[in-house]
Protein backbone atom coordinates (compact mmCIF):
# COMPACT_ATOMS: atom_id res chain seq x y z
CA UNK A 1 0.00 0.00 0.00
CA UNK A 2 3.18 2.38 0.64
CA UNK A 3 5.23 1.53 -2.12
CA UNK A 4 4.76 4.59 -3.74
CA UNK A 5 5.51 6.48 -0.31
CA UNK A 6 8.40 4.33 0.21
CA UNK A 7 9.67 5.00 -3.31
CA UNK A 8 9.01 9.13 -2.49
CA UNK A 9 10.98 8.85 0.51
CA UNK A 10 14.01 6.70 -0.60
CA UNK A 11 14.50 9.85 -2.91
CA UNK A 12 14.18 12.01 -0.50
CA UNK A 13 16.76 10.29 1.69
CA UNK A 14 19.12 10.62 -0.72
CA UNK A 15 18.68 13.83 -1.34
CA UNK A 16 19.24 14.52 2.18
CA UNK A 17 22.20 12.25 2.70
CA UNK A 18 23.75 15.03 -0.13
CA UNK A 19 22.08 17.47 2.05
CA UNK A 20 23.17 16.69 5.37
CA UNK A 21 26.90 16.32 4.03
CA UNK A 22 26.85 19.87 2.74
CA UNK A 23 24.90 20.88 6.30
CA UNK A 24 27.99 19.17 8.16
CA UNK A 25 30.46 20.70 6.75
CA UNK A 26 28.99 24.13 6.81
CA UNK A 27 27.99 23.79 10.14
CA UNK A 28 31.70 22.98 11.07
CA UNK A 29 32.78 26.28 9.99
CA UNK A 30 30.58 28.31 11.65
CA UNK A 31 29.07 26.74 14.28
CA UNK A 32 32.99 25.54 15.47
CA UNK A 33 34.70 28.99 14.73
CA UNK A 34 37.23 29.36 17.83
CA UNK A 35 37.26 33.05 17.85
CA UNK A 36 35.35 36.08 17.31
CA UNK A 37 36.80 39.10 15.57
CA UNK A 38 35.42 42.84 14.61
CA UNK A 39 36.33 42.02 10.92
CA UNK A 40 33.06 39.05 10.26
CA UNK A 41 30.44 41.16 12.15
CA UNK A 42 27.78 39.10 12.73
CA UNK A 43 24.91 40.60 11.12
CA UNK A 44 27.17 40.63 7.75
CA UNK A 45 28.38 37.50 7.64
CA UNK A 46 24.81 36.20 7.23
CA UNK A 47 21.61 38.13 7.79
CA UNK A 48 18.84 36.26 9.70
CA UNK A 49 16.93 33.88 7.81
CA UNK A 50 19.23 33.07 5.03
CA UNK A 51 21.57 30.86 7.25
CA UNK A 52 23.77 29.57 4.97
CA UNK A 53 23.82 25.92 6.02
CA UNK A 54 20.43 25.84 4.35
CA UNK A 55 20.98 27.25 1.13
CA UNK A 56 20.83 23.54 0.03
CA UNK A 57 16.97 24.09 -0.21
CA UNK A 58 15.65 25.62 -3.47
CA UNK A 59 12.91 28.62 -2.11
CA UNK A 60 11.18 29.20 -5.44
CA UNK A 61 7.67 28.54 -4.83
CA UNK A 62 6.35 27.95 -8.56
CA UNK A 63 4.20 24.36 -8.83
CA UNK A 64 4.35 22.22 -11.69
CA UNK A 65 1.44 19.61 -10.44
CA UNK A 66 -0.19 18.50 -7.34
CA UNK A 67 -1.31 15.20 -6.08
CA UNK A 68 -2.78 12.75 -3.83
CA UNK A 69 -0.82 9.79 -2.86
CA UNK A 70 -1.41 6.00 -0.88
CA UNK A 71 -5.68 6.68 -0.12
CA UNK A 72 -5.14 10.29 -0.26
CA UNK A 73 -2.57 10.53 3.37
CA UNK A 74 -0.69 12.42 1.69
CA UNK A 75 -0.38 15.69 -0.56
CA UNK A 76 2.69 15.76 -2.70
CA UNK A 77 3.58 19.02 -4.98
CA UNK A 78 5.86 18.66 -7.25
CA UNK A 79 8.14 22.34 -7.84
CA UNK A 80 8.83 23.52 -11.30
CA UNK A 81 12.56 23.55 -10.13
CA UNK A 82 12.15 19.37 -9.93
CA UNK A 83 12.07 19.15 -6.30
CA UNK A 84 9.18 17.56 -4.26
CA UNK A 85 7.15 18.28 -0.95
CA UNK A 86 5.11 15.63 0.83
CA UNK A 87 2.68 16.85 3.11
CA UNK A 88 0.49 14.73 5.30
CA UNK A 89 -3.09 15.51 5.04
CA UNK A 90 -3.66 15.65 8.41
CA UNK A 91 -1.73 18.14 8.93
CA UNK A 92 -3.15 20.39 5.69
CA UNK A 93 -6.78 19.82 7.20
CA UNK A 94 -5.31 20.87 10.49
CA UNK A 95 -3.81 24.08 9.23
CA UNK A 96 -6.42 25.11 7.15
CA UNK A 97 -6.30 29.19 6.71
CA UNK A 98 -10.19 29.81 6.36
CA UNK A 99 -11.80 31.86 8.34
CA UNK A 100 -13.55 29.47 9.68
CA UNK A 101 -10.74 27.41 10.75
CA UNK A 102 -7.85 29.95 11.53
CA UNK A 103 -8.42 33.87 12.99
CA UNK A 104 -5.81 36.06 11.34
CA UNK A 105 -6.37 38.70 12.96
CA UNK A 106 -4.72 36.80 15.78
CA UNK A 107 -2.80 34.40 13.64
CA UNK A 108 -4.34 31.65 15.77
CA UNK A 109 -5.96 28.55 15.47
CA UNK A 110 -9.46 27.61 15.48
CA UNK A 111 -10.35 24.10 14.69
CA UNK A 112 -10.58 22.41 17.22
CA UNK A 113 -8.30 19.11 17.89
CA UNK A 114 -11.05 17.05 19.37
CA UNK A 115 -12.97 18.28 16.13
CA UNK A 116 -9.95 16.87 13.87
CA UNK A 117 -10.38 13.27 12.19
CA UNK A 118 -6.32 12.18 12.30
CA UNK A 119 -7.28 9.57 9.45
CA UNK A 120 -9.16 12.29 7.30
CA UNK A 121 -8.10 11.99 3.90
CA UNK A 122 -8.23 14.54 0.70
CA UNK A 123 -11.13 13.65 -1.72
CA UNK A 124 -10.01 16.64 -4.59
CA UNK A 125 -7.17 18.29 -5.16
CA UNK A 126 -6.67 20.73 -7.26
CA UNK A 127 -4.17 23.82 -8.69
CA UNK A 128 -5.08 27.18 -8.97
CA UNK A 129 -4.28 31.09 -9.78
CA UNK A 130 -2.19 30.01 -12.65
CA UNK A 131 0.01 27.30 -10.37
CA UNK A 132 0.10 29.24 -7.04
CA UNK A 133 -2.41 27.66 -4.76
CA UNK A 134 -3.79 24.03 -3.76
CA UNK A 135 -6.78 23.55 -3.31
CA UNK A 136 -8.09 20.52 -1.33
CA UNK A 137 -11.78 19.67 -0.92
CA UNK A 138 -12.04 17.41 2.49
CA UNK A 139 -15.02 14.31 2.91
CA UNK A 140 -17.24 16.49 4.68
CA UNK A 141 -16.64 19.52 1.65
CA UNK A 142 -15.02 21.69 3.50
CA UNK A 143 -12.44 23.46 0.88
CA UNK A 144 -9.02 24.57 2.69
CA UNK A 145 -6.77 26.89 -0.05
CA UNK A 146 -2.46 26.88 0.76
CA UNK A 147 -0.45 29.82 -1.22
CA UNK A 148 2.80 27.89 -2.44
CA UNK A 149 4.89 29.99 -1.02
CA UNK A 150 3.42 29.29 2.09
CA UNK A 151 3.97 25.75 1.67
CA UNK A 152 7.25 25.63 0.65
CA UNK A 153 8.37 27.43 3.62
CA UNK A 154 6.84 24.75 5.34
CA UNK A 155 8.04 21.76 3.49
CA UNK A 156 8.87 18.35 5.38
CA UNK A 157 12.34 17.86 4.28
CA UNK A 158 15.59 17.98 6.05
CA UNK A 159 16.79 20.77 4.93
CA UNK A 160 13.76 23.27 4.21
CA UNK A 161 12.96 22.51 8.59
CA UNK A 162 16.50 23.23 8.85
CA UNK A 163 16.08 26.80 6.87
CA UNK A 164 12.87 27.67 9.27
CA UNK A 165 14.53 26.46 12.39
CA UNK A 166 16.94 28.89 11.69
CA UNK A 167 15.37 31.63 10.48
CA UNK A 168 13.23 31.07 13.79
CA UNK A 169 15.31 30.80 16.55
CA UNK A 170 18.71 32.41 14.99
CA UNK A 171 20.22 29.39 16.70
CA UNK A 172 23.94 29.67 15.35
CA UNK A 173 26.65 30.53 17.28
CA UNK A 174 29.96 32.08 17.03
CA UNK A 175 32.30 30.98 19.83
CA UNK A 176 35.29 33.05 20.98
CA UNK A 177 38.29 32.96 23.62
CA UNK A 178 40.48 35.69 25.69
CA UNK A 179 40.88 37.75 21.79
CA UNK A 180 37.63 38.97 22.31
CA UNK A 181 37.57 42.26 20.50
CA UNK A 182 34.18 43.37 21.87
CA UNK A 183 31.60 44.50 19.43
CA UNK A 184 30.59 48.02 20.02
CA UNK A 185 27.42 50.14 19.08
CA UNK A 186 26.52 53.76 20.32
CA UNK A 187 23.64 53.49 22.43
CA UNK A 188 21.84 56.57 21.21
CA UNK A 189 21.56 54.96 17.92
CA UNK A 190 20.75 51.22 19.16
CA UNK A 191 18.00 53.28 21.22
CA UNK A 192 16.67 55.41 17.91
CA UNK A 193 17.72 53.39 14.34
CA UNK A 194 16.08 49.92 13.82
CA UNK A 195 19.34 48.79 11.63
CA UNK A 196 21.47 49.39 14.91
CA UNK A 197 18.90 48.05 17.17
CA UNK A 198 18.80 44.90 14.95
CA UNK A 199 22.54 44.78 14.72
CA UNK A 200 22.83 45.08 18.11
CA UNK A 201 20.29 42.03 19.03
CA UNK A 202 21.42 39.81 16.12
CA UNK A 203 24.89 39.89 17.53
CA UNK A 204 24.01 39.22 20.99
CA UNK A 205 22.84 36.48 19.81
CA UNK A 206 25.21 34.82 17.64
CA UNK A 207 28.62 36.64 19.87
CA UNK A 208 26.53 36.51 23.12
CA UNK A 209 28.18 40.07 24.39
CA UNK A 210 27.74 43.44 23.11
CA UNK A 211 29.12 46.53 24.65
CA UNK A 212 26.99 50.16 24.42
CA UNK A 213 29.04 53.32 24.12
CA UNK A 214 28.01 56.88 24.93
CA UNK A 215 25.11 56.57 27.57
CA UNK A 216 24.66 59.30 29.93
CA UNK A 217 26.01 58.31 33.70
CA UNK A 218 23.25 58.46 35.61
CA UNK A 219 21.26 55.61 36.68
CA UNK A 220 17.93 55.12 34.05
CA UNK A 221 19.35 54.39 31.07
CA UNK A 222 19.01 50.99 31.39
CA UNK A 223 15.19 51.26 31.61
CA UNK A 224 15.30 52.92 28.07
CA UNK A 225 16.84 49.73 26.79
CA UNK A 226 14.09 47.90 28.45
CA UNK A 227 11.63 50.06 26.82
CA UNK A 228 13.34 49.51 23.21
CA UNK A 229 13.02 46.00 23.50
CA UNK A 230 9.99 45.70 25.40
CA UNK A 231 10.42 45.34 29.21
CA UNK A 232 12.87 44.58 31.60
CA UNK A 233 12.39 41.28 34.07
CA UNK A 234 11.34 42.29 37.75
CA UNK A 235 13.58 39.98 40.32
CA UNK A 236 13.94 39.91 44.02
CA UNK A 237 16.40 42.45 43.48
CA UNK A 238 14.19 45.19 41.95
CA UNK A 239 13.65 46.41 38.12
CA UNK A 240 17.39 47.41 38.27
CA UNK A 241 19.95 46.94 41.41
CA UNK A 242 22.80 48.78 42.12
CA UNK A 243 26.17 47.11 42.30
CA UNK A 244 28.38 49.05 44.59
CA UNK A 245 29.94 48.32 48.07
CA UNK A 246 27.25 48.33 50.41
CA UNK A 247 27.75 47.61 54.14
CA UNK A 248 25.97 44.32 55.51
CA UNK A 249 25.89 43.20 51.73
CA UNK A 250 23.19 41.10 50.73
CA UNK A 251 24.87 40.00 47.89
CA UNK A 252 28.41 38.92 47.31
CA UNK A 253 28.28 40.89 44.00
CA UNK A 254 27.79 44.23 46.66
CA UNK A 255 31.21 44.11 48.41
CA UNK A 256 34.80 44.92 46.78
CA UNK A 257 35.93 41.30 46.71
CA UNK A 258 37.34 39.10 43.56
CA UNK A 259 33.84 37.49 41.96
CA UNK A 260 34.24 33.97 40.75
CA UNK A 261 32.71 32.88 37.20
CA UNK A 262 28.98 32.50 37.76
CA UNK A 263 25.94 33.26 35.74
CA UNK A 264 23.14 35.15 37.64
CA UNK A 265 20.19 33.70 39.37
CA UNK A 266 20.45 29.78 38.61
CA UNK A 267 18.33 29.47 42.36
CA UNK A 268 15.46 30.61 40.07
CA UNK A 269 13.84 27.84 37.96
CA UNK A 270 13.98 29.80 34.47
CA UNK A 271 17.45 32.31 35.32
CA UNK A 272 17.37 35.72 33.38
CA UNK A 273 18.79 35.30 29.70
CA UNK A 274 20.29 38.33 29.67
CA UNK A 275 21.84 40.90 31.58
CA UNK A 276 22.71 44.45 31.42
CA UNK A 277 25.87 46.64 33.48
CA UNK A 278 25.44 49.96 32.95
CA UNK A 279 28.98 51.24 34.39
CA UNK A 280 28.35 54.78 36.44
CA UNK A 281 30.98 55.23 38.28
CA UNK A 282 34.35 53.77 37.75
CA UNK A 283 37.20 52.96 40.18
CA UNK A 284 40.66 53.78 39.12
CA UNK A 285 42.80 50.88 40.24
CA UNK A 286 41.26 47.44 39.83
CA UNK A 287 37.53 46.42 39.47
CA UNK A 288 38.04 45.21 35.86
CA UNK A 289 35.51 42.93 34.24
CA UNK A 290 36.15 39.34 33.10
CA UNK A 291 34.16 36.90 30.95
CA UNK A 292 33.78 33.55 29.54
CA UNK A 293 32.27 31.77 26.65
CA UNK A 294 30.70 28.95 28.48
CA UNK A 295 29.46 26.74 25.30
CA UNK A 296 32.65 27.47 24.24
CA UNK A 297 34.59 26.03 26.93
CA UNK A 298 31.53 23.16 27.95
CA UNK A 299 32.24 21.86 24.72
CA UNK A 300 36.05 21.48 25.05
CA UNK A 301 35.51 20.05 28.51
CA UNK A 302 33.30 17.43 26.06
CA UNK A 303 36.36 16.91 24.84
CA UNK A 304 39.11 16.75 27.00
CA UNK A 305 36.52 14.79 29.93
CA UNK A 306 33.67 13.47 28.51
CA UNK A 307 33.20 11.69 32.39
CA UNK A 308 33.27 15.18 33.88
CA UNK A 309 30.89 16.68 30.91
CA UNK A 310 28.63 13.63 31.26
CA UNK A 311 28.34 14.35 35.34
CA UNK A 312 27.62 18.14 34.93
CA UNK A 313 25.35 17.47 32.63
CA UNK A 314 23.21 14.79 34.90
CA UNK A 315 23.65 15.90 38.15
CA UNK A 316 21.09 18.52 40.14
CA UNK A 317 22.57 20.67 42.27
CA UNK A 318 20.57 22.61 45.03
CA UNK A 319 20.96 26.91 45.59
CA UNK A 320 19.43 29.19 47.37
CA UNK A 321 18.97 32.80 48.18
CA UNK A 322 17.61 33.75 51.61
CA UNK A 323 17.40 37.66 52.09
CA UNK A 324 15.42 41.44 51.58
CA UNK A 325 16.02 44.09 48.59
CA UNK A 326 12.77 44.55 47.00
CA UNK A 327 10.70 42.51 49.12
CA UNK A 328 11.85 39.51 51.19
CA UNK A 329 12.87 36.10 49.56
CA UNK A 330 13.83 32.91 49.85
CA UNK A 331 14.29 31.15 46.59
CA UNK A 332 15.37 27.50 46.16
CA UNK A 333 16.08 25.62 43.06
CA UNK A 334 17.68 22.21 41.59
CA UNK A 335 20.01 22.85 38.19
CA UNK A 336 22.41 20.96 36.59
CA UNK A 337 25.42 22.98 35.73
CA UNK A 338 25.11 22.42 32.18
CA UNK A 339 22.24 21.97 30.20
CA UNK A 340 22.41 20.26 26.91
CA UNK A 341 19.11 19.85 24.29
CA UNK A 342 17.89 16.40 22.90
CA UNK A 343 20.61 16.84 20.31
CA UNK A 344 23.32 16.92 23.48
CA UNK A 345 24.32 20.10 22.40
CA UNK A 346 25.12 22.81 25.28
CA UNK A 347 21.97 25.51 25.84
CA UNK A 348 22.21 26.79 29.44
CA UNK A 349 24.74 27.27 31.81
CA UNK A 350 23.87 27.28 35.51
CA UNK A 351 26.43 27.74 38.22
CA UNK A 352 26.98 30.83 40.66
CA UNK A 353 29.44 29.09 43.64
CA UNK A 354 28.41 31.84 45.95
CA UNK A 355 25.01 30.60 46.01
CA UNK A 356 25.30 26.74 45.75
CA UNK A 357 24.10 25.34 48.88
CA UNK A 358 25.08 23.16 51.66
CA UNK A 359 22.04 20.94 50.65
CA UNK A 360 23.63 18.62 48.11
CA UNK A 361 20.95 16.06 47.00
CA UNK A 362 23.26 13.26 45.97
CA UNK A 363 24.57 9.89 47.02
CA UNK A 364 27.74 10.62 49.34
CA UNK A 365 29.84 8.12 47.14
CA UNK A 366 29.24 10.75 44.15
CA UNK A 367 29.97 13.85 45.61
CA UNK A 368 33.63 13.66 45.16
CA UNK A 369 33.74 12.79 41.43
CA UNK A 370 31.05 15.85 40.70
CA UNK A 371 33.00 18.02 42.47
CA UNK A 372 36.29 16.95 40.54
CA UNK A 373 34.61 17.49 37.65
CA UNK A 374 33.01 20.75 38.54
CA UNK A 375 36.58 21.75 38.96
CA UNK A 376 37.94 20.93 35.86
CA UNK A 377 34.98 23.42 34.19
CA UNK A 378 35.92 25.92 36.36
CA UNK A 379 39.49 26.07 35.39
CA UNK A 380 39.04 25.92 32.28
CA UNK A 381 36.85 28.53 32.78
CA UNK A 382 40.04 30.56 34.16
CA UNK A 383 42.51 29.26 31.40
CA UNK A 384 44.03 32.82 30.08
CA UNK A 385 42.87 31.11 26.65
CA UNK A 386 39.40 31.02 27.03
CA UNK A 387 38.49 34.23 29.18
CA UNK A 388 38.21 38.19 28.03
CA UNK A 389 39.19 41.00 30.33
CA UNK A 390 37.70 44.16 30.14
CA UNK A 391 37.40 47.24 32.12
CA UNK A 392 34.39 49.44 31.93
CA UNK A 393 34.29 53.34 31.28
CA UNK A 394 31.05 55.50 32.75
CA UNK A 395 28.74 55.85 30.02
CA UNK A 396 29.41 52.15 28.57
CA UNK A 397 26.97 49.42 28.89
CA UNK A 398 27.59 45.99 28.43
CA UNK A 399 24.82 43.66 27.16
CA UNK A 400 25.41 39.70 27.69
CA UNK A 401 23.77 36.25 27.40
CA UNK A 402 23.18 34.83 30.92
CA UNK A 403 22.58 31.86 29.93
CA UNK A 404 25.83 31.27 27.81
CA UNK A 405 28.22 33.66 29.40
CA UNK A 406 30.24 33.73 32.53
CA UNK A 407 31.33 36.45 34.35
CA UNK A 408 33.37 37.46 36.64
CA UNK A 409 34.95 41.13 38.34
CA UNK A 410 38.44 41.72 39.95
CA UNK A 411 38.41 42.98 43.29
CA UNK A 412 39.21 46.33 43.89
CA UNK A 413 39.71 48.73 47.51
CA UNK A 414 37.43 50.01 49.46
CA UNK A 415 37.41 53.70 50.88
CA UNK A 416 35.57 56.49 52.51
CA UNK A 417 33.44 57.18 49.30
CA UNK A 418 31.58 54.65 46.78
CA UNK A 419 34.14 54.39 43.70
CA UNK A 420 32.56 52.04 41.51
CA UNK A 421 29.23 51.73 40.83
CA UNK A 422 27.20 49.72 38.24
CA UNK A 423 23.48 49.78 37.92
CA UNK A 424 22.61 46.27 36.91
CA UNK A 425 19.34 44.71 35.04
CA UNK A 426 17.91 41.79 33.56
CA UNK A 427 15.87 40.57 30.91
CA UNK A 428 14.16 37.30 29.19
CA UNK A 429 15.28 35.74 25.85
CA UNK A 430 11.57 35.53 24.91
CA UNK A 431 11.36 39.14 25.12
CA UNK A 432 14.56 40.14 23.19
CA UNK A 433 13.64 37.52 20.21
CA UNK A 434 10.64 38.52 20.02
CA UNK A 435 11.62 42.16 19.13
CA UNK A 436 14.61 40.73 17.07
CA UNK A 437 12.09 39.34 14.67
CA UNK A 438 10.36 42.65 14.53
CA UNK A 439 13.43 44.63 13.37
CA UNK A 440 14.51 41.87 10.89
CA UNK A 441 11.26 42.17 9.36
CA UNK A 442 11.23 46.18 9.39
CA UNK A 443 14.80 46.38 8.48
CA UNK A 444 14.40 44.00 5.60
CA UNK A 445 11.63 45.36 4.26
CA UNK A 446 12.88 48.41 3.50
CA UNK A 447 15.91 46.79 1.22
Amino acid sequence: MWTSIAKYLLRTKVHQDCSRTLLQAQNGKHSHQKHFSLSRRPWQHSMPGTMQTAQAFNTSAAIHKVEALEANQFICVHWEDGSKSLYPSVWLRDNCQCPECFLHSAKARKLLLENLDVNVGAKNVTLAQREKKVCIVWPDDHTSEFEAEWLKKRCFSEQARAKMQEELFLSERQYWGSDLQLPTLAFEEVLHSDESAYKWLVTLKRTGIVLLTGAASRQGELLKLGQRIGFLRLTFYGPTWQVQDKADANNVAYTTEKLSFHTDYPVLQFPPGIQLLHCIKQTSTGGESEVVDGFHVANKLKEQNPQAFQILTSTYVDFTDIGVDYCDFSMQSKQKIIDVDEKGEVVRINFNNATRDTVFDIPAEKVKPFYAALKDYVDLLNSKDNKCIYKMKPGEIVVFDNWRLLHGRQSYEAGTEISRHLEGAYADWDVVMSRLRILRKNVLSRK
